[in-house]
């Protein structure tokens, strides 16, 4: 999955029904809202509540950074 992908613009949380953000091409899609990771796995993101990570702190912070680092050049 990339960036520009359409589909990311109708993904939402399975849990708040929020938008999802792409944190790497082909990684995984983030809610930062929820601090929760959903992998993507041979292209197909895993949108089921069990599937999804909370986060700690510190991972939580490095997706952010991730996220506002690509915005710029998206």
């Amino acid at each position: 999955m990339k960036a520009d992908d359409p589909l990311l613009t109708i993904l939402v949380c399975p849990l708040d029904k929020g938008p999802l953000s792409l944190l790497a091409p082909g990684d995984a899609l983030y809610n930062p809202r929820l601090r929760r990771r959903y992998p993507i796995l041979d292209g197909i993101p895993q949108l089921l509540p069990s599937s999804g990570e909370q986060l700690t702190d510190a991972e939580h912070l490095r997706a952010l950074r991730r996220l506002t680092d690509r915005e710029p050049g998206s």
